[in-house]
């Protein structure tokens, strides 16, 4: 009904354009207060540019005399006709997605209190960086509500996730079906994010993932892509990383994975999202040292006298190198 209603609102950009009205240059959104007061006049047969132009909303950028020379019309009337068809279609389709709005708040709200589950909602955070669009469902907080349907698991912490996509995994598996899956391995094969591995005679003949694409693996290729503009986060540096060695599509594909594995088993395991940025392996330790090591090295400091060795070795391996330069 979204894709219904985004539709309409294109068509009507379109007859608006065939009517000389070029309010897509004066206004952001044409379905913004502005525009929609705009159109529903033009439909009623005013086209006084003049009178349009009083419709401006105070916080629009444009001032009424730049509406105004944007909205001189040829006033064909099978483009008018047009129009208002595609409005009231625009307004059906207003209608009926807020009464299934309704009807799934109602939904998820009786669902939680026949649970009856014990979460005590003081430990979630609030996430202003998190927008809420126009296509939100209202009248509830889809943060609480998330909070409380998957027992205490607050997904929207992990980055990239949005209102949209917790509303499909809710959707598409609901609370109990991700344990019918044993292993994240065969949660992401089942949604087609898992490399298809032919071997012949020991040789690899083919890796590539399946076709085929259900809602809920479009919605984790949608929170990829959102991703992929996000800055200093661990899963954006990775599509960056998987970006550049194999291109965008790929990286679009392993960070949709990656996202089904945290999410698999955050509400399997019943655990909180962790970034990997928070801990380190001991390799990965042992690396930032010896870069560390180097730097310091380049200013004639000696790492001994600072302790940073984190084996014994190289302590020994400096001290020589230093001894043979000498």
């Amino acid at each position: 009904m979204i894709e219904q209603k985004a539709d309409c609102s294109h068509k009507m950009q379109k007859y608006l354009k065939l009517l000389n009205f070029r309010l897509d240059v004066v206004v952001r959104n044409i379905t913004g207060q502005t525009g929609i007061k705009i159109i529903s006049q033009i439909c009623e047969g005013i086209l006084n540019p003049e009178v349009l132009a009083q419709n401006r909303h105070y916080n629009c950028r444009k001032s009424e005399e730049e509406i105004n020379k944007a909205l001189h019309s040829n006033e064909r009337s099978d483009f008018i006709f047009g129009l208002k068809q595609e409005y009231e279609r625009y307004r059906f389709y207003k209608l009926i997605i807020s009464d299934c709005d309704e009807k799934i708040s109602e939904y998820l709200t009786t669902h939680i209190e026949k649970r009856k589950l014990d979460v005590d909602i003081k430990q979630l955070e609030k996430k202003p960086h998190k927008r809420i669009n126009k296509n939100t469902i209202k009248g509830i907080d889809l943060n609480i509500v998330s909070f409380q349907f998957f027992g205490g698991i607050d997904l929207f912490t992990i980055p990239g996730v949005s209102h949209s996509n917790i509303l499909t995994i809710m959707s598409e598996l609901g609370e109990d079906g991700f344990k019918k899956f044993n292993t994240a391995k065969q949660f992401t094969s089942w949604l087609r994010l898992a490399p298809n591995n032919k071997i012949s005679g020991g040789k690899m003949i083919s890796h590539r993932v399946p076709k085929g694409s259900g809602r809920l693996k479009i919605a984790l290729r949608n929170a990829a892509n959102f991703i992929e503009r996000m800055k200093e986060t661990d899963l954006s540096r990775f599509f960056a990383k998987i970006a550049f060695k194999k291109g965008r599509q790929t990286a679009i594909t392993a960070t949709a994975r990656k996202l089904t594995v945290i999410i698999w088993n955050m509400i399997t395991k019943q655990q909180q999202y962790e970034p990997s940025s928070t801990y380190l392996f001991l390799d990965q330790k042992r690396k930032q040292i010896a870069q560390i090591r180097k730097k310091i090295s380049k200013f004639g400091i000696n790492p001994n006298e600072l302790g940073i060795f984190s084996r014994e070795k190289y302590k020994v391996a400096y001290e020589k190198k230093l001894y043979d330069n000498q």
